[in-house]
């Protein structure tokens, strides 16, 4: 049987890397504008590249918050990537405080401009960096990074990252240039990826493939 995802259309500029990316696993897309279109997903992803609070913007004016809240609370399989998992949390304090979704408790801030010995680090993080387990966190087995070797590489490009509230929430982290960054999260049947699969090569499609059998 061909697994049906729904993207959230909202003009995220990743929009449709992420469904080819979809297509190449043996997905069957459907894209979401309306409420319906968002509750009446087996599956939902959720893109999103850029600025938080435009994103958000963008959503609001299309009256998609309350449907992708409510469509969470099903439990059915729920994946945001890159901005998309940004607005997974309560809050971002990128060009001010600007409200998300609410679904996983805690804020995104800006990556560290310098590393731990004062000296300045190129902004944002762009580039491969190794997915590592994190300490505390969620086991693998069982998410989209369930197979997934820790130390193999996945795609960045971010100003951002989220700080979950709590450490059973966050699956992986990456380590740039000795700060730990948030990669991935998850909790309950919403997972998130700071990194974007749809650029992960063979790691990333794996990860995309996981969450089709999920």
């Amino acid at each position: 049987m061909v697994p049906t995802v729904t993207v959230v259309d909202f003009g995220a500029g990743n929009l449709l890397s992420v469904c080819r990316a979809l297509v190449k696993c043996g997905a069957e897309i459907r894209r979401a504008r309306t409420a319906e279109e968002v509750l009446g997903a087996e599956r939902l992803v959720l893109p999103g590249v850029g600025a938080f609070g435009a994103c958000m913007s963008n959503l609001a004016t299309l009256n998609l918050i309350e449907p992708i809240r409510a469509f969470a609370a099903t439990g059915h399989p729920f994946l945001g990537i890159c901005v998309g998992m940004q607005m997974l949390f309560d809050e971002s304090d990128e060009f001010g405080c600007n409200p998300g979704l609410g679904l996983i408790p805690g804020r995104v801030e800006a990556v560290p401009p310098h590393v731990a010995d004062g000296q300045p680090h190129r902004i944002p993080h762009v580039g491969w960096n190794a997915l590592l387990p994190a300490e505390g966190g969620s086991a693998w087995a069982g998410t989209p990074l369930d197979g997934i070797t820790p130390g193999e590489s996945v795609y960045f490009v971010h100003s951002f990252a989220a700080r979950p509230r709590t450490s059973a929430h966050m699956l992986a982290y990456c380590d740039y240039d000795g700060i730990p960054l948030t990669a991935a999260v998850r909790k309950d049947n919403v997972t998130g990826c700071q990194f974007h699969p749809e650029k992960s090569g063979a790691v990333g499609l794996a990860i995309l493939s996981n969450f089709l059998r999920s």
